[in-house]
């Protein structure tokens, strides 16, 4: 299966787009109003979770970073019994600011995966666009994440945090 590949252009500095995308403990408003939590060291595990942790919707491990340059992770959704697969985010210095470029791979089946981040990365391209620029996100954005509230109760019990931490530690043999 071909990459899915994503960019725009954001009139800020690489710095800016960069922080948004990589700060850790604070809500990252462009990736669904989602918390980081990462050293950011190479093998090191990824969580997305609810702002109040109660949940990890997206779970992964640190492959690469270069600092304002790139940086690789692996991504696997917790809901979804697919296998990991890779997300790469490039960082361009443009004269008009920086382009933003994501590229999602390394497939195997994943069908439900590639159908569900095909308009999810567009969707955060944007508001990465609209937040680094200082703007309001796109009402459609708004309403997106109002209605996650709204349904939280509706997400499976596997995407509850301790379920989550269990099955990465299952999958490592961390008894921990």
């Amino acid at each position: 299966m071909e990459d899915v590949v994503f960019s725009i252009d954001i009139e800020a500095t690489v710095k800016d787009a960069w922080h948004e995308l990589t700060k850790v403990g604070e809500v990252q408003y462009p990736m669904f109003n989602a918390v980081l939590e990462t050293d950011w060291s190479p093998g090191s595990p990824m969580y997305y979770y609810k702002p109040d942790r109660s949940r990890i919707f997206v779970v992964g491990k640190v492959v690469e970073v270069d600092p304002e340059k790139r940086f690789v992770h692996t991504y696997r959704f917790t809901d979804l019994d697919e296998e990991e697969s890779v997300v790469t985010w490039d960082f361009e210095e443009i004269p008009s600011g920086v382009r933003v470029t994501v590229t999602h791979g390394s497939w195997t089946d994943h069908e439900k995966t590639i159908k569900r981040v095909s308009g999810g990365w567009k969707m955060i391209l944007k508001t990465l666009k609209a937040v680094v620029e200082g703007k309001k996100a796109p009402f459609m954005v708004r309403a997106i994440y109002t209605m996650m509230g709204a349904m939280d109760f509706m997400n499976p019990k596997k995407t509850l945090t301790e379920n989550v931490l269990a099955d990465e530690r299952a999958k490592t043999g961390d008894a921990s």
